[in-house]
């Protein structure tokens, strides 16, 4: 037996992994041939014509970048672009956070938001003292990949109720009583703003809630926040929950993505932030995050954070900025309230429509059955996961009537 056999056989019983459930409903979408296809899966935006937007702001911060003669191909640091670094962690933490100004909040460039998830959750499972055994809570539903990502590194995700079927809003007394009887010093994972899948965030009363009784309970925050700015428009209103926790006093980390707000999908900006007891404790802590960066990727990736750093750094290109989002978030926003009136005033479906104005974000939880959005695939050959889930940046002014009236019509035989 040659050794490329021996080679081969040790991998015979190696089983074949499901398709990962939005790629193949994209790959199924762009296989259809149907004229009026709609793809509602999609997790990134797309302007009123459907394609991807690259920002005005990007484009300028762009060709700003490729003029610079002093820039170079040389690795960054194992931590990442310091210029990035020290301006993410303020952007969402905010200017004049006690914490920023005394020097305990540790930032480390990561590979998108996925990284910073990854890293975050490697970093816990090697140096925070767990009250037991090695565990996270994690809303129900949430982002899919959290789970394979504590999974990877020997955390075990355990659920906590988040969404309500019946309201299709938030289970907050589900939510509250989970928080309270977790053990002692549990990770609890939180959506910062936007909550993936649901699009149902907490209120300001309902955050202060759960921040008192995370403080009682000395539970640890896990702050996941893909969508700063992308949300409501405002960057400032959608860090508000990530500040209030830091001003309570909750010990806490921020998982950062600049994929959806900057529209740098490709380029993979991303930052992890830890607030510390202490700027010694952040020192050390800095430390330990660059042996495991190392071990991984060395060193992150240059261009974007060049590009974030630029607008982050430039009053101008800021201010642009903040005019992008709210050019993206505006869109979306308008896009809720047109289905809202189609389904409830012109089409008269069914059923209470509120929620769809009432949720935040990207993505819409419609409240419709697996057989209803099973029927939406196949006899209308739009786009959507089985659970409800909706992407509102694949709805547009062209596509939207069409969709609110395949969404009337299996409301009302399905």
């Amino acid at each position: 037996m040659s050794s490329n056999s021996v080679a081969a056989e040790s991998f015979d019983e190696v089983a074949l992994a499901p398709l990962d459930v939005i790629f193949k409903l994209t790959a199924d979408y762009k296989a259809d041939t149907h004229p009026q296809k709609v793809n509602l899966g999609v997790g990134a935006y797309r302007d009123d014509s459907s394609k991807p937007w690259v920002l005005p702001v990007i484009k300028k911060a762009n060709e700003i970048l490729l003029k610079d003669d002093s820039v170079d191909h040389e690795y960054l640091p194992i931590t990442g672009l310091p210029e990035f670094c020290n301006l993410a962690g303020p952007l969402i933490l905010g200017a004049d956070s006690p914490a920023v100004k005394e020097k305990r909040v540790v930032s480390v460039q990561c590979i998108s938001g996925t990284g910073a998830n990854h890293l975050a959750a490697l970093f816990l499972s090697r140096f925070y003292k767990f009250n037991g055994a090695k565990q996270a809570f994690i809303s129900d539903p949430t982002w899919v990949n959290h789970f394979n990502i504590f999974r990877n590194v020997g955390v075990e995700p355990l659920t906590y109720p988040y969404y309500d079927p019946k309201t299709i809003g938030l289970d907050f007394d589900g939510f509250l009583g989970a928080v309270k009887s977790a053990p002692l010093k549990s990770v609890i994972l939180l959506h910062a703003c936007a909550h993936n899948p649901t699009g149902v965030d907490p209120t300001h009363e309902q955050w202060e809630a759960i921040a008192s009784v995370m403080k009682e309970r000395s539970h640890f925050a896990f702050f996941d926040c893909a969508y700063q700015g992308f949300a409501s428009g405002d960057l400032d209103a959608d860090a508000w929950a990530v500040r209030h926790f830091v001003a309570t006093g909750i010990p806490l980390l921020v998982c950062q993505s600049f994929a959806k707000n900057a529209g740098l999908y490709g380029e993979r900006v991303g930052a992890l932030h830890i607030v510390s007891a202490s700027a010694d404790a952040a020192a050390r802590v800095k430390s330990q995050l660059a042996v495991l960066q190392r071990s991984e990727i060395s060193n992150p990736p240059a261009y974007g954070a060049r590009l974030v750093a630029m607008i982050l750094g430039q009053p101008a290109l800021f201010d642009e900025w903040k005019r992008d989002i709210k050019t993206m978030s505006g869109r979306i926003i308008t896009m809720r309230k047109e289905l809202h009136r189609l389904l409830t005033h012109e089409l008269k479906t069914p059923g209470n429509w509120d929620h769809i104005i009432n949720q935040i974000g990207m993505f819409s939880f419609t409240g419709l059955s697996p057989t209803q959005c099973k029927a939406l695939i196949e006899e209308h050959h739009i786009y959507l996961t089985s659970n409800g889930r909706i992407s509102m940046a694949g709805l547009t002014s062209h596509n939207i009537g069409y969709f609110a009236k395949a969404l009337d019509t299996v409301v009302r035989t399905k």
